[in-house]
């Protein structure tokens, strides 16, 4: 088995979309994580839903979680005011969230081995050639444990 037999396809959104749409989309498909991809339609991030979240906490609650407590529930519906107007790339900067990517001849132990040290839930599987990089589609956790359950029996 290879990487090709056990990719998905996989909603993306692109840098330029809008912030607040990304948001909707993870939460209408109840996805793990936002895979992003650039304007040539390279992976640019794939970006786990809990680090979309810290994004909208404030730092004070980040750093001391106790403090969430205090401020109670009268704060939840603003968490998402400050995504109007931002783009994905302003939202889930590259730099913080590097796409983890596999070739589609990887093992599967392979991208269990990168979707772990990335701790991503999923990786993009892209085929390249001399001038272009196609995204394929992503391996997703539960997809690979599928593999591995079923490769057991």
């Amino acid at each position: 088995m290879r990487a090709r037999e056990l990719t998905e396809p996989f909603p993306f959104v692109t840098t330029d979309d809008d912030a607040i749409d990304a948001a909707r989309m993870l939460a209408d498909q109840s996805l793990p994580a936002l895979l992003v991809l650039d304007t040539d339609g390279q992976p640019h991030a794939i970006v786990p839903g809990s680090q979309l979240i810290r994004q909208l906490l404030p730092a004070y609650i980040t750093e001391d979680p106790a403090l969430a407590a205090v401020a109670g529930e009268r704060h939840d519906g603003d968490l998402t005011e400050h995504l109007t107007g931002l783009t994905v790339a302003e939202w889930a900067p590259r730099r913080l969230y590097p796409p983890p990517v596999v070739g589609p001849d990887a093992l599967p132990m392979e991208v269990a081995a990168l979707m772990t040290r990335t701790h991503s839930p999923l990786v993009a599987v892209i085929e390249r050639d001399a001038t272009h990089v196609r995204l394929l589609g992503s391996v997703t956790a539960a997809r690979l444990m599928q593999h591995f359950l079923t490769a057991a029996q």
